[in-house]
Protein backbone atom coordinates (compact mmCIF):
# COMPACT_ATOMS: atom_id res chain seq x y z
CA UNK A 1 0.00 0.00 0.00
CA UNK A 2 0.88 3.38 -0.86
CA UNK A 3 -0.01 6.28 1.54
CA UNK A 4 0.59 10.33 0.46
CA UNK A 5 -0.02 13.11 2.51
CA UNK A 6 -0.03 16.58 2.21
CA UNK A 7 3.01 16.39 0.07
CA UNK A 8 4.81 19.46 -1.72
CA UNK A 9 8.18 20.37 -3.10
CA UNK A 10 9.16 23.60 -4.42
CA UNK A 11 11.82 24.76 -6.19
CA UNK A 12 12.52 28.64 -4.87
CA UNK A 13 9.46 30.34 -5.16
CA UNK A 14 8.27 27.78 -7.72
CA UNK A 15 5.53 25.64 -6.18
CA UNK A 16 6.06 22.31 -8.41
CA UNK A 17 3.41 20.27 -5.93
CA UNK A 18 1.38 21.36 -3.76
CA UNK A 19 -0.24 19.26 -0.81
CA UNK A 20 -1.37 16.09 -2.43
CA UNK A 21 -2.70 13.15 -0.45
CA UNK A 22 -3.94 9.93 -1.77
CA UNK A 23 -3.78 6.30 -0.72
CA UNK A 24 -3.51 3.63 -3.42
CA UNK A 25 -4.19 -0.65 -2.09
CA UNK A 26 -2.59 -3.20 -2.70
CA UNK A 27 -3.74 -4.72 -6.41
CA UNK A 28 -4.57 -1.59 -7.91
CA UNK A 29 -3.52 0.20 -10.78
CA UNK A 30 -3.32 4.38 -9.99
CA UNK A 31 -3.12 6.87 -12.43
CA UNK A 32 -1.32 9.69 -12.11
CA UNK A 33 -2.83 12.00 -14.86
CA UNK A 34 -2.17 15.80 -15.70
CA UNK A 35 -0.75 17.86 -18.71
CA UNK A 36 2.96 18.37 -19.18
CA UNK A 37 4.43 20.25 -16.11
CA UNK A 38 1.15 19.12 -13.97
CA UNK A 39 3.42 17.65 -11.09
CA UNK A 40 3.62 14.46 -12.16
CA UNK A 41 7.45 13.34 -12.72
CA UNK A 42 8.37 15.97 -9.59
CA UNK A 43 5.39 14.05 -7.42
CA UNK A 44 6.95 9.94 -8.76
CA UNK A 45 10.85 11.35 -8.14
CA UNK A 46 9.52 12.06 -4.64
CA UNK A 47 8.17 8.50 -4.07
CA UNK A 48 10.94 6.96 -4.91
CA UNK A 49 13.69 8.61 -3.11
CA UNK A 50 15.06 10.82 -5.99
CA UNK A 51 13.78 14.11 -4.19
CA UNK A 52 12.66 15.07 -0.70
CA UNK A 53 9.58 16.62 -0.47
CA UNK A 54 9.83 20.25 1.04
CA UNK A 55 6.50 19.04 3.28
CA UNK A 56 4.22 16.19 3.54
CA UNK A 57 4.92 12.30 4.16
CA UNK A 58 5.44 9.13 1.55
CA UNK A 59 4.77 5.57 3.24
CA UNK A 60 5.58 2.68 1.01
CA UNK A 61 3.89 -0.58 2.66
CA UNK A 62 4.24 1.03 5.96
CA UNK A 63 8.21 2.07 5.53
CA UNK A 64 9.02 6.38 5.31
CA UNK A 65 10.18 7.16 2.19
CA UNK A 66 12.17 9.69 4.26
CA UNK A 67 13.75 7.68 6.35
CA UNK A 68 13.05 4.34 5.21
CA UNK A 69 14.18 4.47 1.56
CA UNK A 70 16.92 1.54 1.80
CA UNK A 71 13.99 -0.77 3.27
CA UNK A 72 11.61 0.52 0.60
CA UNK A 73 14.10 0.14 -2.72
CA UNK A 74 13.73 -3.86 -2.05
CA UNK A 75 9.78 -3.69 -2.70
CA UNK A 76 10.03 -0.93 -5.32
CA UNK A 77 10.62 -1.21 -9.48
CA UNK A 78 11.01 2.05 -10.81
CA UNK A 79 10.69 2.95 -14.59
CA UNK A 80 11.86 6.62 -14.85
CA UNK A 81 10.55 8.68 -18.06
CA UNK A 82 13.87 8.97 -19.72
CA UNK A 83 15.98 6.10 -20.66
CA UNK A 84 18.18 6.21 -17.64
CA UNK A 85 20.98 3.64 -18.89
CA UNK A 86 24.97 2.81 -19.44
CA UNK A 87 24.96 2.59 -23.08
CA UNK A 88 28.45 0.91 -22.95
CA UNK A 89 27.26 -2.12 -21.54
CA UNK A 90 25.44 -5.07 -23.10
CA UNK A 91 21.54 -6.02 -22.27
CA UNK A 92 22.03 -8.77 -20.40
CA UNK A 93 24.88 -6.94 -18.02
CA UNK A 94 22.73 -4.09 -17.39
CA UNK A 95 20.41 -6.79 -15.84
CA UNK A 96 23.00 -8.25 -14.41
CA UNK A 97 24.41 -5.39 -12.57
CA UNK A 98 20.97 -5.01 -11.27
CA UNK A 99 20.54 -8.17 -9.74
CA UNK A 100 23.32 -7.24 -8.08
CA UNK A 101 22.59 -4.49 -6.74
CA UNK A 102 19.73 -5.79 -5.78
CA UNK A 103 22.63 -8.78 -3.75
CA UNK A 104 21.19 -11.45 -5.27
CA UNK A 105 23.21 -14.59 -4.76
CA UNK A 106 25.84 -15.34 -7.20
CA UNK A 107 24.75 -18.68 -8.69
CA UNK A 108 20.76 -16.57 -9.11
CA UNK A 109 22.02 -13.49 -11.12
CA UNK A 110 22.98 -14.91 -14.84
CA UNK A 111 19.68 -17.70 -14.91
CA UNK A 112 18.02 -14.29 -13.53
CA UNK A 113 19.27 -12.32 -16.08
CA UNK A 114 18.31 -14.68 -18.88
CA UNK A 115 15.24 -15.26 -18.13
CA UNK A 116 13.94 -11.53 -18.30
CA UNK A 117 15.52 -10.83 -21.63
CA UNK A 118 14.01 -13.72 -23.12
CA UNK A 119 10.19 -12.54 -21.48
CA UNK A 120 11.36 -9.20 -22.88
CA UNK A 121 12.03 -10.15 -26.22
CA UNK A 122 15.97 -8.97 -26.16
CA UNK A 123 17.35 -12.78 -26.70
CA UNK A 124 18.85 -11.30 -29.91
CA UNK A 125 20.65 -8.29 -28.35
CA UNK A 126 21.62 -9.45 -25.41
CA UNK A 127 25.47 -9.26 -25.96
CA UNK A 128 25.40 -6.37 -27.89
CA UNK A 129 25.59 -2.58 -26.41
CA UNK A 130 22.59 -0.76 -25.23
CA UNK A 131 23.78 2.28 -27.71
CA UNK A 132 22.40 0.42 -30.55
CA UNK A 133 19.23 -0.58 -28.94
CA UNK A 134 16.02 1.25 -30.22
CA UNK A 135 13.96 3.13 -28.05
CA UNK A 136 11.61 0.39 -27.29
CA UNK A 137 14.42 -2.06 -26.38
CA UNK A 138 15.12 0.23 -24.18
CA UNK A 139 12.25 0.44 -22.74
CA UNK A 140 11.55 -3.18 -22.30
CA UNK A 141 15.12 -3.34 -20.73
CA UNK A 142 14.24 -0.47 -18.51
CA UNK A 143 10.78 -2.56 -17.29
CA UNK A 144 13.43 -5.38 -16.62
CA UNK A 145 15.54 -4.16 -14.30
CA UNK A 146 12.16 -2.78 -12.33
CA UNK A 147 10.41 -6.30 -11.84
CA UNK A 148 13.85 -8.68 -11.82
CA UNK A 149 13.80 -8.65 -7.66
CA UNK A 150 9.78 -9.40 -7.70
CA UNK A 151 8.87 -5.69 -6.09
CA UNK A 152 5.54 -5.26 -4.66
CA UNK A 153 5.46 -2.02 -5.63
CA UNK A 154 6.09 -0.59 -9.17
CA UNK A 155 6.56 2.65 -10.46
CA UNK A 156 6.06 3.69 -13.80
CA UNK A 157 6.96 7.77 -15.59
CA UNK A 158 5.67 7.43 -19.05
CA UNK A 159 6.64 4.17 -20.32
CA UNK A 160 4.61 3.63 -23.06
CA UNK A 161 6.73 6.81 -24.58
CA UNK A 162 7.86 6.24 -28.12
CA UNK A 163 7.15 2.29 -28.32
CA UNK A 164 5.46 0.28 -31.11
CA UNK A 165 2.05 -1.02 -30.60
CA UNK A 166 3.77 -4.85 -30.32
CA UNK A 167 5.75 -3.44 -27.17
CA UNK A 168 2.91 -1.50 -25.87
CA UNK A 169 0.62 -4.25 -25.96
CA UNK A 170 3.38 -6.18 -24.11
CA UNK A 171 3.92 -4.04 -21.17
CA UNK A 172 0.03 -3.02 -20.72
CA UNK A 173 -0.55 -6.60 -20.09
CA UNK A 174 2.68 -7.25 -17.59
CA UNK A 175 1.18 -4.34 -15.75
CA UNK A 176 -2.42 -6.08 -15.68
CA UNK A 177 -0.46 -9.08 -14.43
CA UNK A 178 1.30 -7.27 -12.01
CA UNK A 179 -1.87 -6.11 -10.30
CA UNK A 180 -3.85 -9.29 -10.53
CA UNK A 181 -0.89 -10.58 -8.63
CA UNK A 182 -1.74 -8.41 -6.20
CA UNK A 183 0.68 -6.18 -6.01
CA UNK A 184 0.28 -2.12 -7.19
CA UNK A 185 1.46 -0.23 -9.90
CA UNK A 186 1.33 3.54 -10.25
CA UNK A 187 1.37 4.66 -13.64
CA UNK A 188 1.97 8.09 -14.47
CA UNK A 189 0.93 9.82 -17.92
CA UNK A 190 -0.80 12.56 -20.40
CA UNK A 191 -2.15 9.98 -22.70
CA UNK A 192 -5.72 9.92 -21.77
CA UNK A 193 -6.85 6.63 -24.00
CA UNK A 194 -3.95 4.52 -22.30
CA UNK A 195 -4.66 5.47 -18.39
CA UNK A 196 -8.64 4.99 -18.71
CA UNK A 197 -7.84 0.89 -20.60
CA UNK A 198 -5.29 0.70 -17.59
CA UNK A 199 -6.23 2.23 -14.27
CA UNK A 200 -8.60 1.35 -12.00
CA UNK A 201 -8.61 4.64 -10.29
CA UNK A 202 -6.49 7.79 -10.76
CA UNK A 203 -5.81 11.25 -10.10
CA UNK A 204 -6.21 14.48 -12.20
CA UNK A 205 -3.31 17.02 -11.23
CA UNK A 206 -2.55 20.37 -12.42
CA UNK A 207 -0.04 22.70 -11.39
CA UNK A 208 0.97 20.91 -8.63
CA UNK A 209 -2.88 20.43 -7.56
CA UNK A 210 -5.31 17.57 -7.33
CA UNK A 211 -8.23 18.23 -9.36
CA UNK A 212 -10.41 15.55 -8.50
CA UNK A 213 -9.64 11.58 -7.78
CA UNK A 214 -11.41 8.12 -8.61
CA UNK A 215 -12.49 5.79 -11.39
CA UNK A 216 -12.64 7.07 -14.75
CA UNK A 217 -16.67 6.72 -14.31
CA UNK A 218 -16.64 8.65 -10.87
CA UNK A 219 -14.70 11.34 -12.70
CA UNK A 220 -17.35 12.21 -15.83
CA UNK A 221 -20.31 12.17 -13.18
CA UNK A 222 -18.23 14.29 -11.04
CA UNK A 223 -17.99 17.10 -13.93
CA UNK A 224 -21.11 16.15 -16.20
CA UNK A 225 -18.84 14.53 -18.92
CA UNK A 226 -19.54 12.39 -21.66
CA UNK A 227 -15.94 11.26 -21.99
CA UNK A 228 -12.63 10.93 -19.47
CA UNK A 229 -11.08 12.88 -22.38
CA UNK A 230 -14.05 15.93 -21.85
CA UNK A 231 -13.90 15.81 -18.05
CA UNK A 232 -9.41 15.95 -17.94
CA UNK A 233 -10.35 19.05 -20.29
CA UNK A 234 -12.83 20.21 -18.24
CA UNK A 235 -11.15 20.32 -15.43
CA UNK A 236 -8.08 21.74 -16.20
CA UNK A 237 -9.48 24.41 -18.10
CA UNK A 238 -8.51 23.39 -21.53
CA UNK A 239 -12.19 23.38 -22.88
CA UNK A 240 -12.22 25.65 -25.92
CA UNK A 241 -10.11 22.94 -28.05
CA UNK A 242 -12.17 23.04 -31.18
CA UNK A 243 -12.14 26.45 -31.33
CA UNK A 244 -8.37 26.32 -31.12
CA UNK A 245 -7.89 24.05 -34.01
CA UNK A 246 -10.38 25.62 -36.23
CA UNK A 247 -8.58 29.04 -35.48
CA UNK A 248 -5.59 27.35 -36.30
CA UNK A 249 -6.24 26.09 -39.75
CA UNK A 250 -7.89 29.46 -40.32
CA UNK A 251 -4.79 31.06 -40.06
CA UNK A 252 -3.56 28.31 -42.29
CA UNK A 253 -5.65 28.67 -45.18
CA UNK A 254 -5.80 32.55 -44.70
CA UNK A 255 -2.23 32.66 -45.44
CA UNK A 256 -2.28 30.55 -47.92
CA UNK A 257 -5.67 32.40 -49.62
Amino acid sequence: MIKVTELSKSFGSLRAVDRLSFNIPDGEVFGLLGPNGAGKSTTVKMMVGMLTPSEGEIEINGASVKTEINKIKTDLGYVPENCALYENLTGREHLEMVCNLHHFPLEKIEPQAKKLIELMELADAADKRIAGYSKGMKQRLLLAGAIIHNPSVLILDEPLSGLDANAQSLIRELIREFARSGKTVVFCSHVLEVVERLCDRMIIIDRGKKLTEGTPAEIMTQVGASSLGAAFNQLTGATDIDNQAKGILRAIEDQNG
